[in-house]
């Protein structure tokens, strides 16, 4: 076994994996991303928002590429949720910083989509291996150094490089090299329960792309029409559900569907589909979770490795492309030499929390602001039911970077004014003239959204419209191709 030299190596070949890859080998450097499965394979998480679209693909030069895949154009999400009984529309374009043409994302086979990205990597010069197995790290007392894996035919390799990047998702084996804890949250310890039907019916045009949450007593459901002839549904309720759904989970599925009366109408008469890989019923458990650290020297964490909130907003995509973009950034300035690597790591540890930070906040809010004191699963997620050692936990991994706020001493009470002020905006919707969106008015939906936006002008203008300015004392700024730092000082 000899060892092979490159710049970075790569575990993972998903959205989070290929971005970071990609991202690093446009600047020149050598990179090896190592992929357990082949592709294309199945994955969930199917519905993007539009900074991934327009900001991160366009940055790593494969947004056209996307856009010629026919995948389903999704202009916002429609929920039946809150207060208000009646379904209430989110909508990109009427929010002032995701004006046309890039006020859309898509709904996507997450198969088809991830294969396109890690394509894209090839032709950017990564030297892609699938069906390779990551068995460990190489490290010393200094520093990770590399790692060793299992190819297709069971020979062993070794490889070496200033970084590695683990983007193997929510399994990872190697996580725990660079250290910390991974904490899960007691708040979102829920179960997903989610499969496919061969059609179903659309909402009314231009929203016939929406992804559909509707809240009902056990928890909520999501309906993502991906294509003419396949829809994307899953049910999201308590973990005291998982016995019963483990042990039958298409017959807990189907039940959970019958409960939801929105849901169950736009399925009348649709069969289950039965194409592969949509011909089964999967469960997915734990996935709310973070990190309490991100890096080491020579190693750092990216995507599902790293963290995950929840998926009503459809953060799971975007915290994964953002999060790479970051850790690339950082690994490019510290093979350039130009920034101290503690400096450049710790740049990305700081901007990955605060977006996690925000959507994190915000979902409280979202499923705070829901009212049904007669459902167990509601009252459980009630802002005023967040553990204390959950909220201390919080507070220590952001460090006052939650919502731009220099202290977390109460954010229990920060939380319940969210979770007041984003009811209120909905609630305003049916009075909105057209021209103006309730909900980006509201403090959270705004700073819950502003990086995205951010990332879509870098993508769209070749750099953000207003100064960007650093989100710490001390900190840096992204350069003009979004693939490096800046010291804003020099």
């Amino acid at each position: 076994m000899h060892p092979t030299e490159f710049d970075v190596i790569v575990v993972g070949g998903g959205p989070a994996g290929s971005t970071a890859a990609t991202a690093v080998a446009l600047r020149g450097h050598r990179v090896l991303l190592l992929e357990q499965q082949a592709f294309p394979r199945y994955q969930i998480g199917e519905s993007l928002l539009p900074s991934t679209v327009h900001g991160v693909c366009r940055i790593l030069g494969v947004e056209d590429e996307v856009a010629r895949a026919g995948f389903k154009v999704k202009r916002g999400g429609t929920f039946r949720w809150g207060r208000n009984r009646d379904p209430w529309q989110f909508s990109f374009a009427l929010s002032p910083r995701l004006a046309d043409p890039t006020s859309f994302a898509y709904q996507v086979e997450r198969q088809r989509f991830d294969a396109i990205l890690l394509d894209n990597a090839r032709r950017k010069g990564v030297d892609v291996r699938e069906r390779c197995r990551v068995r460990e790290v190489v490290a010393d007392g200094e520093r990770v150094r590399g790692v060793r894996w299992t190819g297709p035919d069971g020979e062993v390799g070794e490889a070496r490089a200033r970084y590695v990047v683990d983007a193997s998702g929510n399994g990872s084996r190697i996580h725990g090299e660079v250290g910390g804890k991974r904490t899960y949250s007691d708040f979102f310890r829920n179960i997903a329960v989610f499969g496919y039907f061969a059609g179903g019916a659309r909402l009314p045009e231009p929203n016939d792309g929406n992804i559909f949450c509707a809240a009902f007593d056990e928890g909520w459901i999501w309906y993502i029409p991906l294509r003419d002839g396949l829809t994307s549904v899953g049910a999201v309720v308590s973990r005291e559900n998982a016995a019963e759904i483990q042990r039958d989970p298409v017959a807990g599925w189907r039940r959970l569907i019958d409960a939801c009366p929105e849901v169950r109408e736009m399925l009348a008469g649709v069969e289950q589909a039965t194409e592969a890989p949509y011909d089964q019923v999967r469960v997915r458990k734990d996935w709310s979770y973070w990190k309490t650290r991100l890096w080491r020297p020579g190693m750092v964490l990216v995507g599902d490795a790293a963290c995950f909130v929840d998926p009503v907003l459809s953060s799971g995509v975007h915290l994964a492309t953002y999060g790479a973009l970051l850790a690339a950034r950082s690994i490019n300035g510290a093979l350039a030499g130009e920034v101290a690597e503690e400096r450049l790591l710790e740049e990305f540890q700081a901007r990955y929390r605060h977006e996690y930070a925000l959507f994190y906040e915000f979902l409280v809010s979202f499923y705070d602001m829901h009212q049904d004191e007669r459902s167990y699963f509601w009252k459980a997620r009630k802002v005023t039911n967040v553990a204390a050692t959950e909220l201390e936990a919080f507070v220590e991994l952001v460090g006052g970077l939650a919502s731009g706020d220099a202290s977390l001493a109460d954010p229990g009470a920060r939380l319940t004014s969210a979770s007041s002020e984003l009811d209120g905006a909905v609630g305003r919707l049916p009075e909105s003239d057209g021209l103006r969106n309730p909900l980006f008015e509201s403090a959270s939906v705004r700073q819950v959204f502003q990086e995205g936006a951010v990332l879509q002008e870098r993508g769209v203008f070749g750099g953000p419209l207003e100064d960007e300015s650093p989100v710490r004392p001390g900190g840096l700024v992204a350069s003009e191709d979004g693939l490096t730092w800046v010291d804003p000082g020099r």
